[in-house]
């Protein structure tokens, strides 16, 4: 076991929209390495947060109605459901909106002030008199002033990733409205980047950046840094500045802080770390994956505020590319701006954890998502080479042997663990596109190997050596499963159960299944079929107003029939048990009496709207013929019914005390 304390995060997905698989690039890639890690044997934490500050939320939440509370919290639940999809196993996914945020922010705050590294001063800023507001940087669009790229917001260049204040931009409008904003002006505080230049130079310099990107930051660097704006003016969803009224940190100064704050909130749900042993002493890595727009953020004014805090600094920051699907940028007429929950209604997010780690690499390359290569690879690679090698194994053990195996062979041992330090070695550097292709070397050996056994035909002549062939290929169907164990867990997770190990670690790279019994085996992966990516990628209908024969057609569609209503097994269930589940702030575990010989285990995600002692002695209504599935490690058998209300809350549909618990709902 390794005594150094890694803490790993993904940038925070902002709380106004939902998640797509742009996003899921960086979140698949960072919790690919920290399961990686965690098999390996190191202590490893994987920290995240809802961005959840800012003018568009602010005004977002104004147009639905609701608070910003509100719409933030509803956007968070939205964000965990679809991370949980995909098996992005956070160890914590908290909100920059919270007390242990604000605390971190101030604090900050004071020792930037009273290092004089902060400075007020008097300056013009766009203003919209439609509007009457004056427009943070997210809320002006036009040129951008050094690439002439048109249609950029009033901060940065998502072009040619330069920096600059909104009134720099050429041709400038109201995002809101699309008016032209005039000129006003504002007093606002200021960081003085430029105190930490040199410092700056020797941070990015020490190994933190890969070197494509340290390139960009030189060049940033010695054109001079330039003074960085940390306030906005009111109306603003954020944190008031403590010592001047009216006036709201801009959501760069507290966004980043979420990784402190998130830290400490899930050492104290632990109980057995503290968030100084990670930001405030030395002896912990801290690694930041990010994607190349936000590199300035996280390279410049991130280091600069720890530094002036006297914080632990970053050991790596870790830049993706940017996805683009058939060779193109995202764009919702051609389909292709894809959603991480459209995506979930046609393919399997098995597959797009395996195709993503097969096209990621250490340097910040972008990633095409290519739906031809997408089906040829899933079909080719992880179904008819690697599932199909671990399942054809575990089935000719039962077929022929009864489940039995006996001794594997030691010289098949020795070459198959040649693959395994190599494929370490790949993740261990961020290579994943290695890595996958060395795995299906691997399954390739395999594949070789049980062919030239031939163990339908061997057992006719020599049923030992039949059963030791089958007993080397469930090995070897071991190794694949650890090997793709961080990036696709549940295949590996199915294995663990039909070869009975127990969760694998990369320790357990050996062949040691002999003498047992197997489990019985299920088809581990299915293929990907042409028409399922045809239906996700039809041009999407433009959201405007439908008409009254629009409306008719829709409900025609989602109609059902009673037959298949009939099908879903809804039941009264009463509540007998509840907690929350470690290091989930949305989960609670239930045991709901359905009437049955024991009560179900349910885990619902309710917990930001009740507490474990309102839940107890509730009838509910449960879905109770739904597939079982394990959430945090724990089987849910069920699903309870809820609504959200107008507060954003959800509530639980609930019957009288008189319905009895299995009573079918009709």
């Amino acid at each position: 076991m390794h005594d150094e304390r890694i803490l790993v995060t993904a940038a925070l997905p902002y709380a106004n929209g939902a998640i797509h698989l742009g996003h899921l690039v960086e979140y698949i890639q960072t919790d690919i390495y920290v399961r990686f890690l965690k098999m390996t044997g190191r202590d490893a934490a994987y920290i995240c947060a809802d961005d959840t500050h800012g003018a568009p939320i602010e005004l977002n939440a104004a147009k639905e109605g609701v608070t910003p509370e509100a719409f933030i919290e509803r956007w968070h639940r939205a964000h965990a459901r679809d991370f949980a999809a995909f098996d992005v196993d956070f160890d914590i996914f908290y909100t920059t909106h919270s007390e242990e945020n604000r605390r971190w922010v101030y604090r900050i705050y004071e020792a930037l002030r009273d290092g004089g590294h902060l400075v007020e001063r008097e300056i013009e800023q766009l203003y919209c008199e439609n509007d009457a507001r004056f427009l943070p940087d997210r809320f002006v669009k036009g040129t951008c002033p050094k690439c002439g790229a048109p249609d950029q917001y009033g901060d940065v260049c998502e072009k040619c990733n330069t920096a600059y204040k909104p009134t720099d931009l050429e041709a400038p409008r109201c995002a809101v409205c699309g008016g032209t904003p005039v000129v006003r002006k504002s007093t606002h505080i200021f960081m003085r980047l430029s105190d930490f230049t040199e410092f700056l130079k020797g941070w990015t310099s020490a190994g933190t950046l890969q070197p494509e990107i340290r390139n960009f930051i030189e060049g940033w660097l010695a054109e001079g840094l330039q003074d960085w704006c940390v306030t906005r003016d009111a109306p603003y969803f954020g944190f008031e500045v403590p010592d001047r009224p009216g006036k709201y940190f801009y959501v760069w100064m507290d966004a980043p802080v979420g990784y402190i704050s998130s830290t400490e909130r899930w050492c104290r749900e632990r109980g057995d770390r503290t968030v100084e042993a990670y930001w405030e002493r030395p002896g912990a890595r801290i690694i930041h994956f990010i994607g190349r727009d936000i590199v300035y953020f996280h390279t410049l004014f991130w280091p600069a505020m720890l530094e002036g805090a006297k914080l632990a600094l970053p050991s790596r920051v870790i830049v993706h590319g940017m996805l683009t699907i058939n060779g193109e940028k995202m764009s919702k007429t051609r389909g292709t701006f894809i959603n991480a929950s459209e995506y979930l209604e046609h393919l399997d997010p098995t597959w797009l954890r395996y195709y993503y780690a097969g096209n990621l690499s250490a340097r910040p390359e972008d990633l095409d998502l290519n739906f031809d290569d997408f089906l040829n690879r899933i079909n080719a690679e992880l179904v008819d080479n690697l599932a199909n090698l671990c399942h054809r194994a575990i089935t000719f053990a039962h077929k022929f042997f009864e489940g039995r195996v006996t001794t594997p062979d030691p010289e098949v041992e020795r070459e198959a663990l040649g693959y395994m330090e190599r494929i370490r070695a790949h993740y261990e550097a961020l290579e994943f596109r290695k890595a996958v292709r060395e795995i299906c070397a691997l399954g390739d050996f395999g594949n070789e190997y049980f062919q030239k056994a031939a163990p339908w035909a061997q057992r006719k002549r020599d049923p030992e050596a039949a059963q030791r062939s089958v007993t080397t290929a469930v090995n070897l169907a071991k190794l694949i499963a650890i090997a793709l164990k961080p990036i696709v867990p549940r295949i590996s997770a199915q294995l663990e159960e039909e070869l009975k190990t127990g969760p694998l670690a990369w320790s357990d790279a050996c062949f040691d299944v002999a003498d047992r019994t197997l489990g019985a085996p299920r088809p581990l992966a299915r293929k990907v079929e042409r028409q399922q990516i045809d239906a996700l990628l039809s041009p999407k209908e433009p959201a405007a107003a439908a008409t009254k024969e629009e409306d008719t057609a829709q409900d025609e569609v989602a109609t059902i029939s009673y037959e298949t209503f009939q099908n879903v097994e809804l039941k009264a269930g009463q509540i007998v048990a509840a907690e929350k589940v470690k290091g989930a702030d949305r989960l609670l575990h239930l045991k709901v009496d359905l009437g049955e010989a024991e009560p179900r285990s349910i885990v619902a995600g309710i917990a930001t709207s009740y507490g474990p002692e309102e839940l107890v002695g509730r009838t509910v209504v449960v879905v109770a013929n739904l597939k079982p599935r394990k959430l945090r490690g724990i089987s849910s058998q069920g699903m309870l019914l809820a609504a959200e209300g107008r507060d954003g809350r959800l509530h639980l549909a609930t019957l009288p005390d008189e319905v009895a618990p299995g009573t079918r709902v009709k």
